[in-house]
């Protein structure tokens, strides 16, 4: 595969798409951070409260680390397609409000994999 190829594979992963899956991915998400969000509750419970290595043992299990892992997937999601919205509804120049996105989606792409490698740290660190 050629770097051609490559560059147009990652500014896919980063163009901006609309439509009604836009709108459905928004949903599923915020329906799928309710529950999810009573782990991460816990988690801030033991942080506050518990001694360090309780939290951390608490993190360590995997159904725990699993939960907080989809939480930390499905909220940097969530975030980075109500950005877009917001960038589509308030930027009327198109090569700005292209260019805004994908900057903004880079950005919640860098945090969501800072998040999860310090997850996984955590989960390894036992």
């Amino acid at each position: 595969m050629d770097y051609k190829a490559i560059l147009e594979k990652a500014a896919d992963f980063f163009s901006v798409h609309s439509g009604s899956g836009h709108f459905w991915y928004q949903r599923v998400t915020a329906v799928a951070l309710v529950p999810l969000s009573i782990w991460l509750l816990v988690l801030l419970n033991k942080a506050l409260n518990a001694p360090y290595a309780d939290t951390v043992d608490w993190l360590s299990s995997p159904f725990n680390t699993l939960a907080i892992i989809a939480w930390t997937v499905a909220v940097v999601y969530h975030a980075a397609l109500g950005v877009q919205v917001v960038i589509e509804d308030y930027v009327s120049t198109i090569p700005v409000r292209n260019l805004a996105i994908r900057a903004t989606n880079l950005i919640f792409l860098v945090l969501g994999v800072a998040a999860l490698l310090a997850i996984i740290i955590i989960f390894f660190a036992r």
